[in-house]
């Protein structure tokens, strides 16, 4: 009896796990395909014909679809890592768009993204960061202070 009780409980605790690798695999496999699809659609255009390209951006959308749908989903069943938990900043919040100067101020050291694969955003290029700005998260170029990419509501 103690036996199956043992093994009740590492079942219990083993299969969330196994679930939650399930959902980051299927999204990574989304945007696997997402990629493939975009590939084949620039070589239709190269080298294929008007039907060609056609079906090839019907293929990209609903890969982009799946792919966001599936995001969606994990991050719904991974919302501890998306909460926005205790954060207040020095200032009041403004809702900025792409294109907007921040002040330096806006995007100290202390403000940025330190690990942007935990969160699945995209690798910021040379000179560019990801700053928490209250439950958004944007893409600022640290030489001017351009917001390049912006992504509301990213911490619940």
């Amino acid at each position: 009896m103690r036996k199956m009780i043992v093994v009740g409980l590492l079942a219990a605790t083993a299969v969330p796990s196994v679930a939650s690798a399930q959902s980051y695999g299927e999204a990574r496999r989304s945007e696997q395909r997402l990629r493939e699809e975009q590939r084949d659609l620039r070589q239709a255009e190269r080298y294929g014909d008007r039907r060609d390209v056609r079906e090839a951006r019907q293929d990209v959308r609903e890969a982009r679809r799946e792919a966001r749908d599936d995001w969606r989903d994990y991050r719904r069943d991974h919302r501890d890592v998306y909460r926005a938990g205790r954060w207040n900043a020095p200032f009041r919040y403004n809702q900025w768009n792409v294109g907007a100067t921040l002040r330096p101020n806006y995007y100290a050291p202390r403000y940025y993204i330190s690990d942007p694969y935990r969160y699945r955003l995209r690798a910021p290029g040379r000179d560019l960061r990801w700053v928490r700005h209250y439950n958004d998260v944007l893409l600022v170029n640290v030489r001017n202070g351009r917001v390049l990419e912006v992504n509301r509501g990213f911490f619940w």
